[in-house]
């Protein structure tokens, strides 16, 4: 159905709340918050991390800066493989890119990150491009990581127009649908990842896929 197809990691080809919920709880105690509950830290799985230390527990730019950096003491030696890859997601990959289908990722994590992921599931080399945030904190907005993927998978000179039926953006947050909509993408939601109840639709997704199996159907036109 569609030449190109950007997918968000976190919640939409990985479930990563182990590693991302104990790493958000490991940097709150260092400000002296103590969060037992790691179901309450799952708001965290999506959006900018600094955004969230900020929204959630009331931190000033300054300290949630600080908290991010605590977050990654814990994440990137510890929680970044805390994480499974969704069943069903590697058939759905190979399927796409049998068919032609370019793949990129689209992340509000860092690219490192990112990559190193990929690699551990061995699922990097289904994907043309891979593009998230930078480490000092630039292009978080999941709208500047979209633009980018559409640069580097040269379509963004394509008219707006056009682009709904070429390409796809599939991701679990309102974030990801907005930044599909943010560039006339078709903005595809899915429901087994992190999104609270209403806000895919809220964010006006075009289709939500309960499954991957569903997920793959629509981007396939087959069993996935």
């Amino acid at each position: 159905m569609f030449a190109y197809c950007l997918f968000d990691l976190d919640g939409t080809l990985t479930d990563p709340r182990e590693g991302i919920t104990k790493s958000v709880q490991h940097a709150l105690r260092s400000f002296g918050i103590e969060e037992p509950d790691l179901k309450k830290l799952e708001p965290f799985i999506g959006p900018p991390l600094k955004d969230s230390f900020m929204e959630f527990y009331g931190l000033d730019g300054e300290e949630a800066g600080r908290a991010v950096a605590v977050y990654r003491e814990r994440f990137a030696p510890v929680g970044i493989l805390e994480n499974r890859i969704y069943p069903g997601i590697l058939q759905m990959l190979e399927r796409l890119c049998q068919r032609g289908t370019r793949l990129a990722v689209a992340s509000s994590k860092p690219t490192c990150f990112v990559k190193q992921i990929l690699a551990h599931f061995d699922i990097e080399k289904y994907f043309d491009v891979v593009v998230g945030s930078e480490l000092d904190g630039t292009r978080a907005e999941k709208e500047e990581v979209v633009e980018e993927a559409l640069k580097q998978l040269g379509i963004l000179t394509v008219p707006v127009e056009k682009r709904h039926s070429l390409c796809a953006m599939a991701g679990d947050r309102k974030f990801d649908i907005q930044g599909a909509k943010a560039y006339g993408l078709t903005g595809i939601g899915v429901r087994f990842g992190f999104a609270k109840d209403g806000e895919l639709e809220e964010a006006g997704a075009e289709f939500i896929a309960e499954t991957v199996e569903e997920l793959g159907t629509f981007l396939c036109g087959t069993e996935a």
